[in-house]
């Protein structure tokens, strides 16, 4: 079985160190600066229970000729477009393609390379890069939802080539909702910290609470709108999440916008927005944030130049 990992982030870092720990056949498409680091410093994963460092077999695109098993789309949302053409030579007759990047967007451009081979996935894990690369997991979550987007069930082999110790890996009946789900909450939860620059617990002090349950709301009537109306338990987790008194929590758009880096915020935001608009839902909340993101990244061009 052999695992190709696109892109190494944190989020593939850290899955490809625990697979390669427990013995498959672990490779990183990766550019060359990434590779270089990786053959320095090897593949390192420092969780809540220890640390891990393996060798790192990296491969380039220009040296990718071989095909693989199961191909790991972990990339920002940026690259998605390049990396669907990048990874044409490893594209088998049986190869399956999971990708873990919010939103859809990313599913469609696949789809619509490789019909047949795409499957739904999400991962929840809380880790980040430190300074030499490796993959830092801040907590123990580490869950892999995986499954089908058609009516042909995934082969068992992708469930049990994933399923390693600190890998929680589940099979999901209907992973299409849950990919809308958690599209609603991440919206939502961009929409709240950027717009008000800042915590959850701040923005509901300050009095932001019906804001914050209108965001909440606009995100759901879209979904809804798109026949895939949040289950009760997801729209009790968003609720639960996204107004919780006091709470540190914001979302990776608010901290890629205030460290002044490249966001996800059309892929995100932005593709949320034009399907809002393709079904008549109103989302005032939504575009009043993509305005305030796409400002902010203007700005940041700007002084760059």
């Amino acid at each position: 079985m052999r695992i190709l990992i696109v892109g190494a982030g944190a989020t593939g870092i850290a899955v490809g160190v625990r697979l390669t720990h427990h013995g498959r056949d672990v490779t990183y498409l990766v550019r060359a600066g990434r590779r270089e680091a990786l053959q320095r410093y090897g593949a390192v994963l420092t969780a809540p229970e220890g640390r891990y460092t393996h060798d790192a077999a990296t491969i380039v695109n220009s040296e990718l000729t071989a095909q693989f098993d199961l191909i790991i789309v972990a990339v920002k949302a940026g690259a998605i477009a390049t990396v669907v053409e990048e990874i044409a030579p490893a594209v088998g007759p049986e190869t399956i393609i999971l990708p873990f990047l919010n939103g859809m967007r990313h599913i469609d451009l696949l789809h619509a390379r490789y019909p047949g081979h795409v499957a739904g996935g999400l991962i929840k894990i809380v880790a980040s890069l430190d300074d030499q690369g490796g993959a830092v997991q801040m907590t123990s979550l580490a869950e892999v939802t995986i499954g089908s987007l058609d009516s042909k069930p995934l082969p068992s082999w992708v469930q049990s080539a994933l399923a390693v110790p600190g890998l929680s890996v589940a099979e999901s009946a209907d992973v299409q909702q849950d990919l809308w789900e958690k599209w609603a909450f991440i919206s939502a939860a961009g929409v709240v910290t950027c717009l008000f620059d800042n915590t959850v617990g701040h923005i509901r002090e300050a009095g932001g609470l019906p804001h914050i349950e209108s965001a909440i709301s606009e995100a759901e009537l879209v979904v809804t709108a798109a026949v895939h109306g949040p289950r009760e338990a997801a729209h009790a987790q968003s609720v639960a999440i996204l107004t919780e008194p006091g709470s540190a929590f914001t979302s990776s758009l608010f901290r890629d916008l205030s460290a002044g880096n490249t966001t996800e915020a059309e892929h995100i935001l932005g593709d949320f927005a034009r399907r809002a608009r393709n079904l008549s839902v109103s989302t005032p909340l939504l575009d009043l944030a993509l305005i305030r993101i796409r400002a902010a990244e203007l700005s940041r061009v700007a002084a760059a130049d």
